[in-house]
């Protein structure tokens, strides 16, 4: 899909489609392209004080018995880059992304710190282009109706919990490894394990390593609690 196909079936009522194309253009295809000053990095920058804020008042209306603390903490889950990797993925922003070569062999498009980006620039793109209620309409098709399971899977941090547990019991470290993959370059399949010495506490599958490893984390720890 187009991003202009995309802005269009989004409902963007854009103004300059040349900012949205920044928005989706990631430094190593500027460089490549001897682009000055025309990566998303700038309107990053503008979209994530515009989350923060957004995302502030939402929260803060929706639990008005909730103290500063958790307010802050639920914040923090919601715009942090694992779910804002995941929101871009519900978009499908990955395909519209700008990435020069070595991105793009390098498994750019479904990385989560360049997807996080990537949905921060967008944002920042609609508040600038378009206006802050318009910014509202995509956040209520990605952040905000997930705020009740605010502690899914990908925002948990299952790697670390398991590391603190293991090293609060014994002085040792867990170690990942990759099992197989599967599936094509646009859509691969990881299964990673997660051992301590050579003994394997967990196995888990995702779309990436990283979001395998979470996977299996989260299996060794439901294996140690039993």
């Amino acid at each position: 899909m187009k991003l202009k196909e995309f802005l269009d079936k989004m409902e963007v009522p854009y103004r300059h489609l040349d900012i949205f194309k920044e928005a989706f253009t990631h430094p190593s295809y500027a460089n490549e392209n001897k682009m000055k000053k025309h990566d998303y990095e700038r309107l990053e920058f503008l979209g994530d004080a515009v989350l923060q804020y957004h995302v502030s008042r939402y929260i803060f209306d929706l639990y008005p018995d909730l103290p500063e603390g958790r307010l802050t903490k639920l914040r923090a889950k919601l715009v942090r880059e694992e779910s804002l990797a995941r929101f871009a993925r519900e978009l499908d922003l990955g395909p519209l992304i700008y990435l020069g070569a070595g991105e793009v062999n390098n498994g750019g498009r479904d990385r989560d710190s360049v997807l996080a980006d990537i949905f921060e620039a967008f944002i920042g793109a609609v508040c600038h282009d378009c206006g802050p209620d318009h910014v509202e309409k995509i956040l209520e098709k990605t952040i905000y109706k997930h705020v009740e399971d605010v502690n899914y899977d990908d925002i948990t941090d299952f790697k670390t919990k398991l590391q603190e547990l293991i090293q609060a019991d014994q002085r040792k470290t867990v170690t990942y490894d990759l099992l197989s993959s599967s599936g094509p370059s646009n859509n691969p399949v990881f299964e990673m394990a997660v051992k301590m010495d050579d003994m394997i506490l967990g196995v888990g599958t995702g779309s990436s390593k990283k979001r395998a490893e979470q996977k299996a984390a989260k299996d060794a720890l439901n294996k140690l609690a039993r």
